[in-house]
């Protein structure tokens, strides 16, 4: 039988599951309304963020374990995801330095990223999203 300390750790961990997932939605909304706003390069890390913080909240439910990094693929591949889950965070995984940094990006990422790239990492992040929803 776990004793209180276990049972209180596990209650942590379980909020902050809930706050990763919370994020991740507000994280989404943020990402659509960058997109609508013309700011892509924004809209591309906000979809990253949102697969990341979904994925870490799964890691967290699933495998009572806190991913480190941002490696959304070995975060898929923890939960083994499907094939679908897997492609959208192989789209998504550079995007969390790319979309952000200029040595990353080795250029301007607000120059970087068009619509049609920003509409492709929106599908990716809501890919993502859906399929934590269900798993959780």
């Amino acid at each position: 039988m776990p004793d209180e300390k276990d049972q209180d750790a596990w209650l942590i961990e379980r909020s902050t599951a809930q706050n990763n997932w919370a994020q991740a939605k507000s994280d989404y909304a943020t990402a659509v309304t960058l997109h609508d706003a013309g700011i892509y390069y924004a809209a591309v890390f906000f979809a990253q963020q949102t697969a990341e913080k979904c994925l870490r909240a799964a890691c967290i439910l699933r495998l009572q374990k806190n991913p480190r990094g941002h490696n959304i693929i070995q975060s898929a591949n923890a939960l083994h995801a499907p094939l679908e889950v897997m492609n959208a965070a192989a789209e998504l995984n550079a995007d969390f330095l790319t979309a952000r940094t200029v040595e990353a990006a080795e250029g301007v990422p607000a120059q970087m990223y068009d619509r049609e790239i920003a509409v492709r990492h929106l599908e990716a992040g809501r890919v993502v999203m859906d399929w934590v929803r269900a798993l959780m």
